[in-house]
C-alpha cells in the first residue's frame, strides 16, 4: 500500500503539472490555482467515502469493542514513532527525538508492542512529525494545494513528503507484502471510524471547509502549536486536533 500511495502521489503531481496551464488563474484562492481539477477529485473522494468507506467504518465500529479499537490506535501510533524520531532528528529537535524514542521504547516493552500507551500516562506527550513538516522547516514553501485521489487533501510539498514517508515506512519490511496492505487498510479504517459523527461540524462549502481545515492544521503542526489566527492575534496554543 505504501508503494501504491507513493505512485499515486508522483503520478498526480505529473498530472497537475500537465494541466496547470489550463487552470483558472483569475480571482480564485491563490493557494489553490488548480481548484477546478481539485474539486473534481474531491467529488470522487467524497462519493467513495459515502458509499464505501463510511459504511465499512460504521460496520467496524459496530462490531469492534472500544478496548480493541483503542488498542489498534495505540499500536499504529507506536509504529508512527519511528517516523517521528527520524523527522525530529532531521529538524534538529534533539529534545523531541529523546521524547519520541522514549515513547517508542516504553510502549513497545512495558506497553506490550504498543497496545497500551504507557508513555502518555507517565507524561511523555506524543507529537506528530512527517517529511512534509521537515521540508517546511528547511524552508520549502507549500506550493499549490492539491486534492489526491483517495489520499485526500495535500499540497505539492506535503505530497512529496508523503511519498518519502511511505517509501521509508517501517511497515515496508513486513513480509508477505499482502500483510503490509492489510495493516495499511486497517489503519485507514480505524482512523475513518474515529471520525464518524464529525460530519455535523462541517459548515458552508464542503470543499472549501476541508481545504481551510487542512491548511490551518498543517500550519499548526509545522509551527508546533504557535499558529496565529487569520482574524486576530490570538495564539492557537490550546487548539487541538
Amino acid at each position: 500500500m505504501e508503494r501504491i500511495a507513493c505512485a499515486l502521489v508522483l503520478m498526480l503531481m505529473s498530472a497537475f503539472h500537465g494541466v496547470a496551464a489550463f487552470a483558472d488563474d483569475g480571482g480564485g484562492d491563490p493557494r489553490d490555482p488548480w481548484e477546478g481539477l481539485n474539486r473534481a477529485v474531491f467529488a470522487f473522494n467524497d462519493t467513495a467515502d459515502q458509499y464505501v468507506l463510511q459504511p465499512v467504518a460504521r460496520g467496524y465500529r459496530k462490531v469492534t469493542p472500544t478496548f480493541i479499537d483503542q488498542s489498534l490506535a495505540n499500536v499504529f501510533n507506536n509504529i508512527g514513532e519511528i517516523k517521528n524520531i527520524g523527522n525530529d532528528a532531521l529538524q534538529g529537535k534533539g529534545g523531541d527525538v529523546l521524547v519520541s524514542s522514549g515513547r517508542f521504547v516504553i510502549n513497545t516493552t512495558v506497553g506490550v508492542l504498543g497496545i497500551f500507551d504507557v508513555a502518555s500516562y507517565i507524561g511523555l506527550k506524543r507529537d506528530s512529525e512527517d517529511f512534509g513538516q521537515t521540508l517546511a522547516v528547511w524552508g520549502v514553501g507549500n506550493g499549490p494545494y492539491i486534492m489526491l485521489p483517495l489520499l485526500g487533501p495535500s499540497t505539492l510539498r506535503d505530497g512529496v513528503g508523503r511519498g518519502v514517508d511511505s517509501y521509508t515506512a517501517v511497515t515496508r519490511g513486513i513480509d508477505p507484502e499482502s500483510a503490509q496492505y492489510g495493516m495499511t487498510l486497517l489503519d485507514l479504517l480505524q482512523v475513518r471510524a474515529s471520525l464518524l459523527g464529525t460530519e455535523e461540524l462541517i459548515s458552508g462549502d464542503k470543499y472549501t471547509f476541508f481545504k481551510d481545515v487542512y491548511l490551518q492544521r498543517r500550519d499548526f503542526l509545522i509551527n508546533d502549536g504557535e499558529l496565529k489566527d487569520n482574524f486576530g492575534d490570538e495564539d492557537f496554543e490550546s487548539f487541538d486536533f
